[in-house]
């Protein structure tokens, strides 16, 4: 009883004090990336606020699995945080891979949303098409001419495009490609017809003129990109397609740390700096998502991927 009633007191004393060492902020994705960039602001105004290093650390690998897991088997004492995002937890578990070691809903606790992103449709500079309404009636016209890239088989990119040309009664190739600097490589040289992708790593080819926005993939115009229209504009609801990231630690965290870390984020989300970031990069805050809308959340974005994927017939590679 006196070993139990210690082991008690020692973790109520560990949570007081959380955090009084440097917190390990696992990122599963390789550096440099829209993703990285983004979470390292975050991470370094978390610094200042908790009093503590706040230590990036990539993990890439298997579409976002392994940093992923790996966190889902940390000790859940608030000192391994994941920046977590749909990949690995609404997208990778419905693509039939080899069974995956964590749980998206039981393996963690979900503390706080963090960004949604819309994707852009972008299409060769060459183009003969230079709205959606002109590229869905070229489409029509052209039946499995018309290729679209993406960085793989079941990533954002790929299910974005799958779920656009399915909404719009079209039929594309696609064409996937084992890194995303490839694949603006050959849009810039034509090979690729159209691509789907992220403000942030289209931004350099739109502003050069290089590639032409047809529209976002958002429910809401991109206040970055304020001439370009929506798939729901256009009249293609079920083509929505947002990518989503958050905060998550594994479970079993004690609540003390997570109400800690919860504050701070909400905090440091509220950055304007953080605000000015996340909008230049065509991404909007959803740190108004708590753990009790996190939860939903994964379970209807887990839901609507696993429609897509069974209708594309689409498999892991």
């Amino acid at each position: 009883m006196l070993t139990l009633q210690a082991g008690a007191a020692g973790a109520q004393t560990a949570a007081e004090s959380w955090p009084n060492r440097a917190i390990t902020w696992v990122v599963p994705f390789g550096a440099g990336g829209v993703t990285d960039l983004v979470s390292r602001k975050i991470a370094e105004l978390l610094r200042t606020r908790l009093g503590q290093p706040v230590v990036v650390e990539n993990r890439p690998g298997a579409g976002g699995t392994i940093g992923t897991e790996f966190v889902a088997r940390a000790q859940a004492d608030g000192y391994t945080v994941l920046y977590a995002s749909g990949g690995p937890m609404t997208i990778q578990p419905n693509l039939g891979m080899t069974k995956l070691n964590y749980d998206p809903l039981k393996s963690y606790v979900h503390i706080r949303g963090v960004s949604s992103a819309n994707q852009i449709l972008v299409a060769t500079a060459a183009a003969p098409y230079s709205t959606l309404a002109e590229f869905v009636a070229y489409a029509k016209a052209h039946p499995g001419k018309v290729n679209f890239g993406s960085p793989g088989p079941g990533t954002a990119q790929h299910l974005a495009g799958e779920m656009f040309q399915a909404a719009a009664g079209i039929k594309l190739t696609h064409v996937p490609y084992k890194s995303g600097s490839s694949q603006m490589t050959d849009m810039m040289s034509g090979i690729l017809d159209v691509s789907f992708d992220y403000l942030a790593v289209l931004r350099p080819l739109i502003d050069t003129g290089k590639v032409k926005v047809l529209g976002t993939t958002g429910t809401a115009r991109l206040a970055a990109l304020p001439d370009a229209p929506t798939v729901l504009e256009a009249g293609y609801p079920d083509a929505v397609s947002v990518g989503s990231t958050w905060v998550s630690v594994p479970a079993g965290t004690d609540p003390r740390i997570v109400d800690r870390l919860s504050e701070a984020l909400t905090a440091v989300l509220a950055d304007p700096g953080i605000v000015a970031d996340l909008a230049s990069n065509g991404q909007v805050s959803i740190a108004d998502k708590g753990p009790a809308e996190m939860g939903p959340f994964i379970v209807a974005e887990t839901a609507r991927y696993k429609r897509v994927i069974e209708s594309a017939g689409i498999a892991a590679h």
